[in-house]
């Protein structure tokens, strides 16, 4: 039996954030794929667990997957040995009718970098987190930036006209969306009697001998170019929904995520598309590669802008990561699909300018978004080039694993469309505290207090967010 898509237009705009500290926050499973604070294009997509809601974890040390139902009544668990795409895979088969312009439903989740590296044959660390983590959404609120729009959409089998439970919370959120009054903003600061204890995994003096390692593989011929990452730990537990909240008024983007399983939670202000695949089977990469810190004043914000868009070393690295991913793309590709329709072109966030271009082909039948996962991730902008033998080289030199840190999140929907960010610029939380993963992009090029500093630019507003702005090494 066909499932389809159901889509209820709520009859008021709501703002994403007032319906997640509404309604989302509290959730012990929800994601938010968040368009951010001012947006005005694309979608934000709310949805959080249900009792009959499918969560999936993926441990690649061990080879197994564990399904459950989070808010089940006994929330029955089950480990079998098996690859997170099969798992994956058993419940995008089935056909869906959806009407012509559809809103994602699927999983919605993250891939850690480990994973990544299993399917490069690369050594891997044990990590403290699911090397895959994914919730099976079959109910959102969808917000559509553009139109003003706020949409119920739900899926379900054919029920012979019988009334559905999706049906039920569809009337059931539309009447509270109705009674919801505007609020005035709440404070973002996260309330911290003192600043927190922070350990980077490596300090100036050995990162700088990290750079020079990496510079003496490619002197050698090994690898193009190597990824280098750092890692903060930072001795603070804060409520995970405050703590994005914190974080998305600093560091506003395109491409922000809370995705909160338990225990865990990713909070990401990521600016950086890993993969979009449209229902058409048209997938695009956008690697961003070349970073200047934003100016003061506008002036010196425009001779940094220049000063990245001109510099020999960030464009080399910026292109051979192009030309890498136009490799991992080009596997599972049409013949001939494969283009570069831009390139080398700076975008400005908050606190940052990037160097991005964009990477496009067509897949290849019968090959599905899954197949374009594995062919790529992770991404070429962390990792270096050749991947396998940067991969390999920067698992002996990092001295521990990255976890979520340089995965991807966001969703792989049941119309065979796919939106996915790097996970870069993010805060991850367990119980034993909050982590950041920094890093760049070393090549022959590199200068070590430069990109030392680099490290310390992405990092900096993450860190301010958890009340550690003063602490730099």
């Amino acid at each position: 039996m066909p499932r389809r898509i159901r889509i209820r237009p709520v009859e008021a705009w709501r703002d994403p954030e007032l319906v997640f500290r509404a309604r989302f926050a509290e959730g012990t499973h929800v994601v938010w794929l968040d368009g951010g604070t001012d947006a005005a294009t694309g979608v934000s997509i709310l949805a959080a667990a249900h009792p009959g809601s499918r969560f999936v974890t993926a441990d690649i040390v061990s080879g197994t997957v564990t399904t459950s139902t989070p808010q089940g009544p006994d929330d029955a668990q089950e480990t079998l040995a098996a690859s997170v795409f099969e798992v994956l895979a058993e419940r995008l088969a089935d056909r869906v009718d959806a009407p012509g312009d559809v809103d994602p439903l699927g999983w919605f989740g993250w891939f850690g970098y480990e994973l990544g590296a299993s399917l490069n044959d690369v050594p891997i660390a044990p990590t403290e987190t699911p090397d895959a983590a994914f919730l099976f959404v079959d109910r959102a609120l969808v917000f559509d930036h553009a139109a003003r729009e706020v949409r119920l959409v739900w899926l379900e089998d054919d029920a012979d006209g019988l009334r559905t439970d999706g049906e039920a919370w569809a009337e059931e959120f539309a009447a509270a969306l109705a009674e919801l009054e505007e609020e005035p903003v709440a404070s973002t600061k996260l309330p911290l009697d003192r600043p927190p204890a922070v350990r980077w995994r490596h300090d100036p003096e050995h990162y700088a001998h990290l750079i020079a390692e990496c510079q003496a593989a490619i002197v050698r011929g090994d690898v193009y170019q190597l990824c280098l990452t750092n890692r903060v730990d930072v001795d603070v537990r804060p409520d995970p929904a405050a703590a994005y909240l914190a974080l998305r008024a600093s560091s506003p983007t395109h491409h922000g995520g809370y995705v909160r399983f338990g225990d865990v939670a990713l909070l990401s202000a990521s600016p950086e598309q890993f993969l979009h695949v449209d229902r058409d089977g048209v997938v695009s990469t956008k690697p961003m590669k070349g970073t200047r810190p934003r100016g003061t004043d506008p002036d010196l914000d425009e001779r940094l802008r220049r000063e990245l868009l001109e510099s020999d070393k960030e464009r080399a690295e910026n292109l051979m990561i192009v030309d890498l991913m136009r490799n991992d793309l080009g596997r599972i590709a049409e013949l001939g699909t494969v283009t570069v329709p831009s390139l080398l072109e700076v975008e400005e966030y908050a606190h940052v300018h990037q160097l991005v271009s964009t990477v496009r082909a067509r897949i290849r039948h019968p090959l599905t978004v899954l197949d374009v996962v594995q062919s790529a991730f992770p991404a070429g902008s962390m990792t270096g080039a050749p991947k396998r033998s940067a991969m390999t080289i920067l698992h002996e030199l990092e001295e521990g694993p990255r976890g979520v840190y340089s995965g991807a999140f966001g969703y792989l929907g049941v119309d065979g469309s796919a939106d996915l960010a790097m996970v870069i610029r993010s805060i991850v939380l367990t119980p034993a505290g909050a982590s950041i993963g920094t890093g760049g992009g070393i090549t022959a090029l590199s200068v070590a207090e430069e990109e030392i500093e680099e490290t310390r630019v992405k990092a900096r507003a993450l860190l301010a967010v958890l009340g550690a702005a003063s602490v730099t090494d």
